[in-house]
């Protein structure tokens, strides 16, 4: 029962300590959106060296068997090629222009 008791406060009090943390800032937005890219990047290299390698398994194989007529395999890979950050060069051209300077105030020394 105390078991039970404590992990259903520790979980009360996690969970409003999470409620508490700051929005993340701009760069660690920046950081998330660039791992994210990273990680599709990854996942498409991944892809590619699996159908490389099916490609060549392929290869092996039908050279061993007697080739049937038509039976032409067409390669779909594609090379993802290097990793290009994208979000580096959208920032700074979605950025909008400084705003202009708010017009000066007359002071009192002026109006006399």
């Amino acid at each position: 029962m105390n078991k039970i008791v404590f992990t259903l406060l520790g979980l009360l009090l996690a969970g409003s300590a999470a409620a508490k943390l700051p929005p993340p800032s701009d760069d660690a937005k920046a950081k998330a959106a660039e791992a994210k890219e990273k990680s599709a990047w990854a996942d498409k290299v991944s892809a590619y060296q699996l159908c490389v390698s099916q490609d060549k398994v392929a290869a092996r194989y039908n050279k061993s068997k007697p080739a049937k007529p038509g039976a032409a395999a067409a390669s779909a890979c594609q090379n993802p090629g290097p990793f290009v950050a994208q979000t580096a060069a959208a920032p700074a051209a979605a950025m909008p222009a400084a705003p202009a300077a708010p017009a000066a105030k007359p002071t009192l020394a002026a109006k006399k």
